[in-house]
């Protein structure tokens, strides 16, 4: 099953400690989608925005059982079309939380996040994005 992960799941290691074995990972993003961090992160429809992440190929029991666990039971999963590197369009899976689930602030996870993002390469301005983002969630302590 072919999954959109554009948060901390992106990274492999973190899916592996919670027993899945992700496989061909590829770069791409979303369109018309906005990231926003709050106590967790999380994508919403947003006309001329586009986010980033990676498309991973998981099996679907593993997948069901990540997303039972307690941190993140609440996102709901949504069918859209990621583009790739290669402009090659991959309808996936992906998981979000309602907007109105989104609350509270995260600054170590926005602050991982742009690590993360910034060694998968992620274009400058995304990457500028989510750096705001950790000066947001600081300013509001």
């Amino acid at each position: 099953m072919e999954v959109f992960f554009y948060g901390l799941f992106m990274d492999s290691a973190v899916l592996q400690k919670n027993g899945i074995k992700p496989s061909n990972p590829r770069k791409g993003h979303l369109d018309d989608y906005a990231l926003k961090i709050g106590n967790r992160a999380s994508l919403f429809p947003y006309k001329n925005e586009r986010s980033y992440g990676i498309v991973m190929t998981i099996d679907k029991d593993a997948l069901y059982k990540l997303y039972a666990e307690a941190s993140v039971a609440d996102y709901i999963p949504e069918e859209v079309n990621i583009i790739t590197e290669t402009n090659e369009i991959i309808t996936a899976l992906c998981y979000n939380l309602p907007l109105e689930s989104l609350t509270g602030t995260n600054t170590s996870y926005a602050i991982s996040l742009h690590k993360l993002a910034k060694q998968l390469d992620f274009p400058e301005d995304y990457l500028e994005k989510i750096k705001n983002m950790t000066k947001t969630t600081s300013s509001r302590k």
